[in-house]
């Protein structure tokens, strides 16, 4: 790329570091491992600025290629361990437990924490405020898959929700 694209690409990012650094902080607990997912972004975000066509806007396709570089990398650490993936990949609620919090925001990303990698990404695109379709542009699915999957997760988190509270009650 020529000097023109670098400095373009420069303050692409620096305009859009608030997305990056969400997504690096929603799926790694870890700073070291926020550090890692942070440089991959970055760098499939310049192997990827050539093919941006402008069909959507600057955001949307850092969003996409910020989650699936995420979820790629979620999927190849799931390969190279035997454990589960997720373990260590917590939204950041300031607190790191398998304690449920108090607060009803931390209750529901304490919930959405727990939900499948993919799962969770429509989740997080939902709170930012992006409707189906734009959900759907970002992760390459349909807006119906999308449709879909968001009645099945918030009846996920209802069921889990009611599950944790019956329990507390119960105690």
């Amino acid at each position: 790329m020529n000097s023109v694209n670098k400095t373009y690409f420069v303050q692409i990012i620096q305009e859009h570091q608030g997305i990056i650094n969400s997504i690096c902080h929603i799926y790694y607990a870890d700073y070291e491992d926020v550090k890692d997912a942070r440089q991959d972004i970055i760098l499939q975000l310049w192997k990827s600025l050539p093919t941006f066509r402008g069909d959507s806007k600057i955001s949307t396709w850092i969003y996409r290629v910020a989650l699936n570089t995420v979820l790629v990398k979620i999927k190849k650490d799931r390969k190279n361990t035997l454990s589960d993936p997720l373990s260590d990949v917590h939204l950041n609620t300031g607190s790191h437990t398998d304690d449920p919090p108090n607060d009803d925001v931390e209750q529901l990303l304490f919930l959405v924490d727990r939900l499948e990698a993919t799962d969770k990404a429509v989740m997080i695109l939902h709170f930012e405020g992006y409707n189906h379709k734009e959900i759907a542009e970002t992760l390459n699915m349909t807006a119906t898959n999308i449709s879909t999957r968001m009645n099945r997760i918030k009846n996920k988190l209802k069921e889990t929700f009611k599950a944790a509270y019956h329990e507390i009650r119960s105690i």
